[in-house]
């Protein structure tokens, strides 16, 4: 098999702050981020107002307690209610250890109190500051949520986002702008599709209705017969070009419109297009068919089936090939597998099969029989336009296996 490489959807890391943010268990949005930076602020700046406020009232505290409001002298005596007796020192030392204690319980009462009304505040402001975010971030959504429409082919749509002339109005319309150029670049695109459609297809029609007629007359000379059927093989060869161009051209855009359709009939239909070829070549073809029902267009996903069976045939062993087609249903997605021997093909080579024109190096690869190139980068690019999935890898003893995952919704 000539041509595919894999292009696994490997998960993109988290752009910027990756340390810090790994440890959450969740991946943090936008919004959960602010959030917490606002939280994060409020809360630094609560506790550096409780700390000053505790720095300020030990201060007035400890004033306080240095301004009695009377002294004993040493020589005067004082009998508590409790029977002891106390000199003028030790009545001293007493108001001052009292006022001590109070004003480290003050204290204490005052930081315990403090960090509670700071906590309740903290909920607040997080409750708060994820209402704002969100609010600040609602013409981000919209633009989120168009850039998705834009994506499934809706080129049309605009986000049109009204309000004050800031900086998230500018991005708006930016895009809206962006998506214009595209949508015109597309429209020229598809045009030029339906002209060259008939500009290239309607003289190559003629020239093989032309080959045609002159092999069908008896008194042509050998030579000129040898030389038609050459230059119909020629003809055709382009007809096959132009044809898997305006394919791929057509298919590089998601589906919009979308059917049932079973990838157990698809896979049975190319078999059968492919078994005079394949005997022909002396490749035996074995299949395991399930039902798979999945969504999207019948024609293009049979051109799926018949490029890879196509492709797994023409490129195989000259003598003892074969061929394995499976399809099968699977979570969420129908899955055609298509394996087949052939000459081992290096792992660098994966990188770049699915290359327009690109075909596996071998020293059979000048010959016309194989095909044009096109044959998976039409696969891929309809594989892409149904939303699935392609992967391609290689065995040790030669071939290639390749997966094809087209969702069922």
């Amino acid at each position: 098999m000539a041509e595919s490489s894999p292009e696994p959807d490997a998960p993109r890391p988290w752009p910027g702050n990756e340390a810090h943010l790994s440890i959450l268990p969740f991946r943090p949005t936008l919004r959960i981020r602010l959030t917490m930076f606002y939280g994060g602020m409020f809360l630094l700046a609560g506790l550096v107002m409780v700390l000053v406020m505790y720095v300020f009232v030990s201060q007035a505290f400890h004033k306080v307690g240095h301004m009695p409001y009377f002294e004993v002298g040493p020589d005067v005596t004082i009998k508590t209610h409790d029977g002891t007796t106390l000199t003028g020192d030790q009545l001293n030392q007493w108001i001052a250890a009292q006022e001590a204690g109070t004003s480290s319980r003050s204290l204490h009462t005052l930081v315990l109190k403090s960090i509670s009304a700071l906590i309740a505040l903290l909920i607040l402001a997080v409750a708060f500051g994820y209402a704002m975010a969100g609010r600040v971030l609602q013409p981000i959504g919209r633009i989120t949520r168009t850039a998705r429409k834009v994506a499934s082919s809706d080129m049309h749509r605009r986000i049109d986002l009204d309000g004050p002339d800031d900086e998230l109005k500018e991005l708006a319309d930016t895009f809206d702008e962006m998506l214009e150029r595209l949508d015109r670049s597309f429209e020229s695109q598809r045009k030029f599709v339906a002209n060259a459609s008939h500009e290239l297809r309607t003289p190559l029609a003629i020239n093989r209705t032309l080959l045609e007629v002159q092999l069908a007359d008896p008194e042509t000379s050998p030579d000129l017969q040898q030389l038609g059927r050459t230059l119909l093989a020629t003809n055709e060869r382009s007809e096959q070009l132009v044809e898997g161009l305006l394919l791929l051209a057509r298919s590089d855009n998601e589906l919009v419109d979308r059917r049932p359709v079973d990838l157990e009939e698809v896979a049975r239909q190319a078999l059968e297009q492919t078994r005079t070829e394949a005997a022909a070549r002396g490749i035996r073809l074995t299949s395991a068919l399930e039902p798979a029902v999945v969504s999207g267009n019948g024609v293009l996903l049979e051109r799926i089936a018949l490029n890879l069976i196509q492709n797994a045939v023409r490129y195989n062993l000259p003598a003892d090939g074969w061929v394995e087609v499976a399809v099968g249903a699977v979570e969420g997605a129908g899955e055609l597998v298509v394996t087949n021997a052939g000459p081992v093909v290096p792992g660098y080579e994966l990188e770049h099969i699915f290359e327009p024109f690109r075909r596996v190096r071998s020293k059979e690869r000048t010959r016309s029989d194989k095909g044009v190139g096109l044959g998976l980068s039409i696969v891929r690019s309809v594989v892409r336009a149904h939303g699935g999935a392609i992967e391609a890898v290689a065995r040790p003893e030669g071939g290639l296996v390749m997966r094809v995952r087209i969702p069922n919704g």
